[in-house]
């Protein structure tokens, strides 16, 4: 009987490409006791805490540097063009990298987790891409609505 089930074969073929195994744990992990176990949970608590911050980064302090980067390659070279495409530029690189460095957390993270004695099979990285774009997203929202304020637009003053 051949084992041809894309869930199987890692894909539309019937060998396994190098690599896409399922990942196999051992058992279920020694939970750990005393100042062992405290120590990797305030581990993994800061670990997750950088993870958060790291991503925040991505929709505020990041794209505000290279804009500034920008502006000042557009005033000393005086060409627009090589100021906007030395903003993008940067902000696509270190995005990635950002990107990367936090997928790298995660990994450790769960690590971390595990050592504690707990079953982490999956990552964070996706639930804390969201936190932050809902932390950066209500920051915005604080920003426009009450400091920067909508205008006369929706409230004329008379």
């Amino acid at each position: 009987m051949p084992r041809n089930d894309p869930t199987d074969t890692g894909g539309l073929f019937i060998g396994r490409r190098p690599g896409t195994a399922p990942i196999r744990y051992r058992g279920t992990p020694v939970r750990a006791r005393g100042a062992r176990r405290a120590l990797d949970s305030a581990l993994a608590a800061a670990i997750l805490v950088t993870e958060t911050l790291l991503c925040v980064t991505l929709w505020g302090p990041q794209p505000l540097g290279w804009l500034w980067v920008g502006s000042h390659v557009d005033y000393a070279t005086g060409s627009v063009t090589l100021g906007i495409v030395s903003a993008f530029v940067g902000m696509l690189a270190t995005l990635f990298l950002t990107l990367a460095l936090a997928k790298r957390l995660d990994y450790v993270w769960k690590l971390v987790r595990r050592a504690a004695g707990h079953e982490q099979k999956r990552g964070a990285l996706d639930r804390i891409f969201v936190v932050s774009i809902a932390i950066a997203g209500s920051a915005f929202a604080f920003w426009l609505f009450v400091v920067a304020g909508p205008g006369p637009q929706i409230a004329p003053r008379q």
